[in-house]
């Protein structure tokens, strides 16, 4: 139902790792695989694996991205029309502060929260366009960031979720986390001998951190975003219907 995809960086390596988020708001470390988040071909590798083990690549899927093009070029070439993406709100302000000096990051940082929080996507929209049109000629490159994505970061927004469930759905915060842990557990090791090493780590960190995923928050409204995700399957024609009834 959910899927985010993040890399992990050490020893002049790169792992790719994905998360999966289940109906019931159970998260599932799903894979990983060597190799950079920046390289398209690997990321498709990454993914392909996981449709062979059994990931579904012909319904709706809600995929959340931190915005490497990388990453989206992989998800949309392997899901096609069935990806539905969110891109990261945390990382996109993120990337719209870096292009502001000090003075301005406050105003900008509130009006970005105020068209994220905002349950109306044309009313979100409008405070994200209105905000790149007054950047414009200050501040061009950050008016160009906003404008960059901007209908991916308000994916979730549109679907109708109830807050909550909004909040926990359009950052990357839960891969982030295992991330985190992952850092935590290969940072004992002092040497590294080779690629099998670090894969053998990074998956010790994501097992360790997979017993300690909790539920998704808002998970109760998680049945929301089926029905959004099912009814967006009927209109792209992707699921036979008799399948639909059999698993809604």
């Amino acid at each position: 139902m959910g899927l985010l995809i993040d890399g992990v960086e050490g020893a002049s390596h790169c792992v790719i790792v994905a998360v999966g988020i289940a109906a019931t708001g159970a998260k599932h470390a799903l894979g990983l695989w060597d190799g950079a988040t920046g390289n398209a071909t690997v990321c498709r590798a990454l993914l392909s694996e996981l449709q062979q083990r059994g990931l579904r690549t012909d319904r709706s899927l809600l995929v959340i991205l931190d915005g490497s093009k990388a990453l989206h070029k992989a998800v949309t070439q392997t899901f096609e029309t069935a990806a539905w993406i969110q891109r990261c709100q945390v990382h996109k302000t993120r990337n719209i502060l870096e292009h502001l000096p000090e003075r301005d990051r406050p105003w900008v940082r509130a009006q970005l929260r105020r068209a994220y929080g905002d349950a109306d996507p044309e009313a979100a929209k409008r405070i994200l366009i209105a905000l790149a049109t007054g950047l414009e000629t200050p501040q061009p490159g950050a008016a160009a960031s906003v404008r960059e994505g901007l209908d991916e970061t308000l994916t979730v927004v549109s679907m109708g979720l109830s807050h909550r469930l909004r909040r926990s759905l359009a950052p990357t915060n839960a891969i982030e986390s295992a991330i985190g842990k992952v850092r935590q557990v290969k940072g004992r090791v002092k040497r590294w001998r080779g690629r099998t090493m670090i894969l053998r780590w990074v998956t010790a960190g994501l097992l360790e951190a997979e017993r300690g995923f909790r539920r998704l928050k808002g998970a109760k409204d998680l049945p929301q975003l089926v029905s959004v995700l099912r009814h967006r399957d009927r209109q792209l024609g992707l699921a036979p219907a008799l399948e639909e009834e059999q698993v809604a």
